[in-house]
């Protein structure tokens, strides 16, 4: 079974779009979701420096787009996508991308609820110095012991050994100095505030508003969610968890934990892809792995999904 994944916020790099726009539709698609969120994701996307793509309000439009426009490049035809694809799920804003590929909201629509929780958060950033870091090493339960002892989240639970920590800049410098048993090293990330968690409630009030406008349809293949790793199927509660995630933390072991009991055999990463294929290779050992990282990745990834069989196609006998 073939499960796809979308990137989170992190993962953009300057110019990283560029090769994607050369392929047919793209530029098209780019510039249509540009025009609807009145942010010119080419440029961004081509020309945008390391600082300017780093802004919250930016990088995350940016990435659901290209990872929308790269999802497509897979498939021939759009409608073999829930009929070849057994799961799909996202990392954090890539629970977005995921969303908009499993029907949940029309592409237009996604890109602009995505802008929303950009502007949203990136305000949420700005009332109090925050940020994130990562843990190297170490064992999960006490480091996350350790955190909450320093009134710090654990933001994101990647699996593999991974976990973020996200709070006020105060707490992650004691937490630099007072490291967890076992962890060796703590890594600072480039992002703008402590995301999926209680410094991010402004953003789901107004995120929230957003989504009220939105009339979301159920997904058309298994969607696994964030905040617990459960698979959804009313389009309903998957816009009521996009809300909400926000504030809360990210379980992508759980995710990971879920697409083991549904017989995943081969995963691919939409673009920009490479974090979460790294952690699939340690957490799902024999499954095969390939990110999308530019549209030479695009063969391997199509002969990945002719030799992969989902539950859906058995189903239908194909």
């Amino acid at each position: 079974m073939l499960v796809l994944v979308a990137p989170g916020q992190g993962s953009q790099t300057p110019g990283f779009l560029t090769p994607w726009l050369e392929l047919p539709g793209v530029r098209g698609a780019i510039e249509a979701w540009s025009d609807a969120v009145q942010l010119d994701l080419v440029r961004y996307g081509t020309e945008g420096d390391a600082e300017e793509i780093r802004d919250t309000s930016v990088a995350q439009p940016l990435l659901v787009a290209a990872g929308l426009a790269s999802a497509y490049m897979l498939f021939d035809d759009p409608a073999d996508l829930p009929r070849k694809v057994g799961a799909i799920a996202g990392h954090s804003v890539g629970e977005l991308t995921a969303a908009g590929l499993a029907g949940v909201l029309p592409d237009e629509e996604t890109v602009r609820l995505v802008r929303a929780r950009g502007l949203a958060m990136a305000e949420a950033a700005a009332i109090t110095e925050t940020g994130m870091s990562a843990l190297l090493g170490g064992d999960p339960e006490v480091s996350i012991a350790h955190l909450e002892k320093l009134g710090l989240t654990p933001a994101n639970i990647n699996g593999a050994g991974q976990i973020v920590a996200a709070g006020t800049m105060e707490q992650l410098a004691a937490l630099n100095e007072d490291k967890p048993e076992g962890v060796r090293k703590v890594v600072p990330l480039k992002v703008a505030g402590a995301f999926h968690t209680h410094h991010m409630g402004p953003a789901v009030e107004k995120l929230a508003e957003a989504a009220k406008e939105l009339v979301p349809a159920d997904p058309r293949l298994t969607y696994v969610s964030n905040k617990d790793g459960k698979t959804v199927t009313s389009g309903a509660e998957v816009l009521e968890r996009l809300v909400g995630q926000v504030a809360n933390p990210v379980r992508w072991d759980l995710c990971m934990e879920t697409f083991k009991e549904l017989g995943v055999t081969a995963l691919i990463e939409i673009c920009p892809g490479g974090t979460l294929t790294g952690l699939a290779k340690r957490a799902l050992p024999g499954v095969k792995t390939l990110a999308l990282k530019t549209p030479d990745d695009l063969d391997a990834a199509r002969e990945l999904i002719a030799e992969t069989t989902t539950p859906a196609a058995d189903a239908a006998g194909a």
